[in-house]
């Protein structure tokens, strides 16, 4: 059994924010798995359930999938995700955790299988949470701010047509990974994939 939570804020007015990039990667992920057929599918399929929005699977190789975006809003994400994980006895390396990552590239995309927050404050949430920062996570990347724009501000802003381009790829490719590591692992889709973004540079 696999828990993979999308990171991001509820509301209409956080939809295609940059923070809200781990949602995103969640819904294609679906769509790729054939567990929902849209966005709005999976809207429609998913209920509210451990303070968040809840819809479980199965994927194309049998393995039984929970997918969750959390609706405590990011600094408050650790709550859904414990809710989720105590519930189905989940433990921290089968979840994989997706989230915005203003050091990387807008586009680039990066697995780790542990590591620190980052100063993030949806995985500074989890770590605390769990006691442990020993689980999966895929970082989007979604450039640092300019100088002059403060961080919270930009996060929370939406993307430049540019940005939005080569985000969108992005996600397909995150979807892929998240994908490659419920059949095969976490080694295996970071050999794959950060292998093939370090042929990029």
């Amino acid at each position: 059994m696999k828990l993979i939570v999308g990171l991001g804020n509820p509301g209409v007015q956080y939809v295609g924010t940059r923070h809200n990039v781990g949602y995103e990667v969640v819904d294609a992920l679906a769509m790729k798995l054939g567990i929902a057929k849209s966005v709005d599918d999976f809207n429609r399929l998913a209920k509210m359930k451990f303070e968040g929005l809840f819809l479980d699977g199965t994927s194309p190789s049998g393995e039984k999938l929970l997918l969750l975006m959390p609706m405590t809003y990011m600094n408050n994400s650790g709550r859904s995700v414990q809710a989720a994980a105590s519930f189905y006895q989940v433990m921290p390396p089968d979840m994989m955790i997706v989230l915005d990552d203003v050091a990387l590239p807008c586009g680039r995309i990066r697995l780790r299988a542990s590591g620190s927050s980052g100063g993030h404050n949806g995985l500074k949430d989890i770590e605390r949470v769990l006691g442990t920062d020993e689980y999966p996570r895929l970082r989007v990347g979604i450039d640092p701010p300019p100088p002059q724009v403060p961080q919270r501000d930009y996060v929370l802003g939406k993307f430049s047509s540019d940005q939005r381009k080569a985000l969108d790829t992005a996600i397909s490719r995150a979807a892929d990974a998240v994908s490659t590591w419920i059949d095969r692992g976490i080694v295996a889709a970071m050999n794959q994939f950060n292998v093939a973004e370090d042929k990029q540079d």
